[in-house]
């Protein structure tokens, strides 16, 4: 069991499980909604949940970003190898550029492509980029081969998770896990 200088606290913890859930959600979704011989109803809803989603996703990255710069981490356990603390440290760094890069090339690609984003439509924000296709088609790319890497990188993430759980008993996960911290006795 973490010690408290180990834990997270309940707010880093419950960005982090709603981060979770948003990119567990939202990702599959994307590829799913780009498969031919979907109804053009279904794949129109996907495709508004995968944007809104994604504007989500964006705000709550930048919040935890500001959380995480105001309360660091708490260390990890010293009894963990170098390579994995250095793992563990350019992986998440990784997954937080991600969760940043993927919703700003998917707002680039939605505007230049001149599509809407319902939520930022219905919230009177006007469009922060031109419409060009040559700009919608490079955002595309980006977010395509993006959609790869942070499918990999939160699989890692989820491994290496299991690992420490259920292999290792080390504590790690009780770092972050339950979503609200149990109060000190």
């Amino acid at each position: 069991m973490p010690t408290p200088s180990t834990a997270y606290a309940t707010p880093a913890r419950l960005f982090h499980w709603t981060m979770a859930v948003l990119l567990l959600a939202t990702i599959p979704v994307g590829f799913l909604m780009i498969q031919e011989g979907l109804g053009r109803s279904l794949q129109n809803t996907l495709f508004i949940f995968h944007k809104n989603v994604g504007v989500l996703i964006l705000g709550l990255a930048i919040l935890r970003l500001g959380y995480r710069w105001a309360r660091p981490a708490p260390p990890l356990p010293t009894t963990l190898p170098a390579w994995q603390v250095r793992a563990a440290g350019a992986s998440h760094a990784a997954l937080y550029g991600l969760m940043i890069a993927m919703p700003v090339a998917g707002y680039v690609r939605v505007v230049a492509g001149g599509f809407p984003i319902e939520v930022l439509d219905a919230a009177g924000m006007p469009p922060l980029v031109p419409e060009s296709e040559a700009l919608a088609e490079a955002a595309k790319t980006a977010h395509h081969y993006g959609a790869y890497l942070i499918t990999a990188l939160v699989g890692v993430h989820v491994l290496a998770a299991l690992h420490h759980g259920l292999v290792r008993r080390d504590g790690v996960i009780s770092r972050i896990w339950p979503p609200i911290r149990p109060r000190r006795r």
